[in-house]
């Protein structure tokens, strides 16, 4: 079992702790928060040992989470780094792009593991049907959330539509050449709703909406490519796959059939991915352990995280 350890005891902060305490891959140590009052707090109500000082906390574990503010990301993992140890850093990866590129020279130089909490990649229904997402041409997506002043200290771009981000780069074989994108602030004084389109050089054009002052929470992501159509709804852990193949020469009763204007026929058909019942928080930090003790590459790396930052850095630019 690795020994862990937990940087910051917010909301986030304690779903991590909760996690990390059951796992059977980790050893919980303790956690730091900067605020002392809240930290003995959630001491003394779940029996986690507090550390007040970040140092010792640090020099005592293998691996350190870091589920502080974004602000906060960068001093926290290279101190962490620093001192030779893995990192598990919550989404996005840092602050500014110059920032997670210093956290790359120092991730080889130290030669430690990191990984960035892009959770959405282990949401089970992306895990369902991702082998099945091959050279997508159009991709939309739509996140949108009720408010909740939580993030509202960063745009709506690196509070939610990162996480598309994430997901888009993870199946989208191209670099990016173009891209548009416009904002609107609210409530907040930063963006609270923002649309992009981003156009890769291999001609794939994705379209992305977010916005956090939604009636109603929607986590929808739709794939078009040759011959298949694949919806992805985060939300509510569904897919729906269709695809289409040469008609047969003598059709069923109960086939559909298109003909385009050429006279070619195609047999529409579909496929319903078995979607496995997971913790995807649990298991992005259980895939890190095996990426230590196996000395794998991480699920989301840190170049990886460091490529959406950059992405999504380069939408705000575009306001």
């Amino acid at each position: 079992m690795l020994k862990v350890g937990v940087l910051g005891a917010g909301h986030l902060g304690k779903i991590h702790l909760r996690l990390l305490n059951e796992s059977k891959k980790y050893d919980l140590i303790g956690f730091y928060d900067p605020d002392a009052i809240n930290g003995k707090k959630v001491s003394q109500e779940f029996g986690y040992r507090y550390f007040e000082n970040i140092n010792s906390l640090i020099d005592a574990v293998d691996v350190v989470d870091i589920v502080t503010p974004t602000l906060s990301h960068f001093e926290c993992a290279k101190k962490s780094i620093e001192k030779g140890k893995h990192i598990f850093i919550e989404k996005p990866i840092t602050n500014t792009l110059e920032e997670a590129e210093a956290l790359l020279i120092l991730e080889e130089k130290y030669n430690i593991k990191g990984q960035v909490g892009h959770v959405e990649r282990f949401n089970p229904a992306f895990s369902a049907v991702k082998n099945n997402i091959q050279n997508p041409m159009f991709i939309e997506t739509h996140r949108l959330a009720e408010f909740n002043p939580r993030g509202t200290d960063v745009p709506v771009v690196l509070d939610l539509m990162i996480h598309d981000i994430d997901a888009i780069l993870s199946v989208v074989d191209s670099e990016v050449a173009h891209i548009k994108a416009s904002g609107v602030s609210v409530i907040s004084n930063s963006p609270d709703i923002a649309n992009a389109r981003i156009e890769f050089k291999n001609g794939c054009v994705a379209n992305l909406t977010a916005s956090r002052i939604s009636l109603k929470n929607m986590r929808k992501s739709r794939f078009f490519q040759k011959d298949a159509y694949i919806s992805v709804d985060f939300l509510e852990k569904k897919v729906e796959v269709v695809k289409m193949k040469d008609a047969p020469e003598k059709a069923g009763d109960f086939d559909m059939i298109l003909q385009n204007a050429e006279g070619v026929k195609k047999q529409i058909y579909f496929e319903n991915p078995r979607i496995a019942t997971n913790n995807a928080i649990l298991d992005e930090l259980e895939t890190f352990a095996e990426a230590i003790t196996k000395n794998t590459q991480p699920v989301v790396t840190l170049k990886q995280g460091t490529r959406a930052l950059k992405v999504a850095l380069q939408i705000i630019a575009s306001f």
